[in-house]
């Protein structure tokens, strides 16, 4: 059952699938469009799940499932997860890459590969409030909290 992400309880689950580069609005449109179809359908044991997603930051696909309805099962995440892949195969972006950090830099998103990090720390680009995405998350309560953190408040911290 598909409903507004802003609607979902804050102790939903969510994931967050980080794309290689921006979505234009023909991409966001087709994600969102194939994406609420897959939610309005989607079901763990035969049951419905309240489920929403968004679009952040034209970069970000966020799924969260309302679990107070209906829990996520094993086999239906991993149906989300191939419903992703899908679309990352039409739109030729790698949507479950995870050798990359996301940091927020002068309001746009830039990515950073693990190698280059301690390099970046070390130039002095990456400072210790720079703010980094944490896709690790789990729940709507988090992500409204604690997705986007400084780098000293962050498991990047060890590099300062």
């Amino acid at each position: 059952m598909l409903v507004p992400f802003e609607k979902l309880d804050p102790q939903s689950k969510i994931w967050i699938y980080q794309s290689g580069r921006k979505f234009n609005e023909a991409e966001k449109e087709f994600i969102t469009k194939k994406t609420e179809s897959f939610l309005t359908e989607w079901t763990a044991h035969g049951h419905s799940l309240e489920a929403g997603m968004q679009i952040v930051y034209d970069q970000f696909i966020i799924i969260g499932v309302s679990e107070a309805v209906n829990e996520a099962s094993g086999c239906s995440i991993d149906r989300s997860v191939n419903h992703i892949r899908e679309l990352g195969k039409v739109l030729n972006i790698d949507l479950l890459e995870r050798s990359k950090v996301a940091i927020k830099e002068n309001a746009q998103v830039k990515l950073i590969g693990f190698s280059e990090i301690k390099k970046m720390v070390l130039s002095g680009v990456i400072h210790s409030d720079t703010e980094i995405f944490n896709n690790a998350i789990v729940s709507k309560k988090e992500l409204e909290s604690d997705w986007l953190q400084a780098v000293e408040n962050s498991w990047l911290k060890r590099y300062f």
